[in-house]
Parts: C-alpha cells; structure tokens; sequence
C-alpha cells in the first residue's frame, strides 16, 4: 500500500474522528462503527486493521515478510484514530461512570432509546431483493435471536459489583467485535452483560490491572472474530443483520428503567414523564447521527 502524503491538519482530524468513535464507544446505543461511516473513515480503518493483525502474525510466524506487511498499514493514520479514542475514553470514563451509578434510571432510559432506534441500523442494510430470497430465515433468524436474549439478559444484565478478570476478558471479547459493524455498539453488550460500570470505574480509577485484562481479551477478540464476522456479514449478510436486530430488541429488557439491582423487571413509578422524555431524547440522539451518516454517504 503505498500511503498518500498528508498535511499535519489531516493528522488532526483523524485524532478528532478517534476521539468520537471512542465517545460513541462509551455510550450503549451508540456505535463507533457508525461514527466511523460517518466521517468518512470506516473503511479505511477497517483495512489498516486487517493490515495490522496480518503484519502481527507474520512478526509471529515469518519475519523474513515483516518489511512487506508492515508497509502495507498507514502507521500515521492509525496512530492518529488510537490517540484520539484512548484519550478520550481516559478523559470521560469517570463522567460515564458517575451518570450511570448515580442516576440509574435516567441513565437507562437515555440509553433506551438509543438502542431502540439503532435497531433500525442493521434492518436498513438489508436489500429488499435479498429479504424477499431469505424472507423466512431472516424472520425466524430475528424473532429467535430477540427471544434468546431477552431470556440471557434476564439473567446476565445484573450489574457484577465485582466481576473475576477472567469474565472481564471474555467480555471483552465479545464487546470488541461491536467495533467492525455499524450500528453495534460495544458498551451496550457491556451493559447487557452487567459490566459497563465496573470496567468504565476501573478505566475511571485507572486500575492497570483489568485495564490490562480487557485489552488482551479485545485484542484476542479481534485476532479471532473479525473474520468470522467479515465472512458472515458477506457470505450470509441477510440472515446476520436480521440476527443482530434480534439480538438489539431482546437486549432492551436490560435496559428498562424500572429495575431492582438483580435485573428484576419493576413496573413504572417516579417521574414517568422525565424518563419518557430521555428514552425519546436517546433516540433522538441516534435518529440525528443516522441521518447524518445518510448525508455524507450521498456527498
């Protein structure tokens, strides 16, 4: 790949667009592959990243190619995108984790809202000619897929006050994957998983410790699922995205605002008319990103 020559402001930029992908990570709902679309860099990074596990396998298993690898990954650009997503996930961890421990019904419902209408991410890009060819198996795919879910998260979606590192690497491997597909988002699967305050109060507290823990599980996660994902969301996508809005509807039981701390389901009570007004702000939120994603995607 020979890599184009770019100003220092272009540089600039891509420390900014890092620094919203790793904002849109921190919020359940919002995705960083979807940001990523919409300014313009998904693609791009989506390849460096491939280039990237390639030049770390061949350091592993053939040196005498590690030259031709590594000069296939844009080493500035990525750079650029990891400082501006880490740094702001360091600087904004403590805000996140104070909003959703102290205000856990807002903070649910905000985040909603969000999920609600990102739901509609991965139905969108399903092809009609494709839906009307996989029309029963995408139906059954959906209607499965939200069922199973709602029942797990029943389960998993209670917050873990202390969870073992061994359940924070295997969680992130699993949130890891949300950053290839647009309209996943990363912090939701925590959230469902009962394990976004804990990880966002040890990025918050600075704990090396399970922030260690998580990255090797995210790395392992990208080493091994970006192309299983790569192949099912090219070789079967109709079946995969109608699997993935399954997935998103079911997981909302874990984000109903009325809820005891064992992820029992309560019925409304309080201030309704404030968290109906953050489940329609959340979305809101998720409509106005949607549409601008639309918008560059036509320019």
């Amino acid at each position: 790949m020979s890599t184009p020559k770019e100003s220092p402001i272009k540089h600039v930029l891509y420390v900014i667009f890092g620094g919203l992908i790793g904002l849109a990570e921190m919020v359940p709902g919002v995705s960083g592959g979807t940001v990523a679309l919409v300014v313009g860099i998904y693609e791009r990074a989506i390849r460096n990243g491939d280039a990237l596990l390639h030049t770390i396998r061949t350091a592993i298993t053939d040196r005498s190619k590690l030259k031709e690898a590594a000069s296939k990954v844009e080493w500035f650009f990525l750079a650029a995108v990891a400082v501006g997503m880490i740094g702001t996930v360091l600087a904004l961890s403590s805000v996140m984790h104070s909003f959703v421990e102290e205000h856990p019904e807002t903070s649910r419902a905000l985040f909603m809202g969000m999920v609600a209408v990102s739901i509609l991410v991965p139905l969108n890009m399903i092809r009609s000619d494709k839906l009307a060819q996989h029309r029963v198996g995408a139906y059954i795919a959906f209607v499965l897929a939200a069922i199973a879910t709602f029942l797990l998260t029943g389960v998993t979606s209670a917050e873990k006050t202390d969870p073992s590192l061994l359940v924070v690497f295997f969680a992130a491997m699993i949130a890891v994957c949300a950053l290839v597909l647009p309209g996943v988002s990363g912090s939701f699967i925590l959230l469902s998983l009962g394990l976004y305050s804990p990880v966002m109060g040890a990025v918050a507290d600075r704990d090396l410790k399970v922030m260690a823990v998580f990255a090797l599980g995210a790395l392992l996660g990208v080493a091994l699922f970006i192309k299983l994902l790569d192949y099912l969301i090219t070789t079967h996508r109709t079946i995969t995205l109608a699997t993935m809005a399954g997935l998103m509807l079911g997981s909302l039981r874990a984000l109903w605002p009325w809820q005891t701390d064992q992820a029992e389901l309560l019925s409304p009570s309080g201030n309704v008319g404030w968290i109906v007004f953050m489940v329609i702000l959340g979305g809101a939120i998720v409509g106005a990103i949607m549409a601008a994603e639309k918008f560059s995607s036509r320019r």
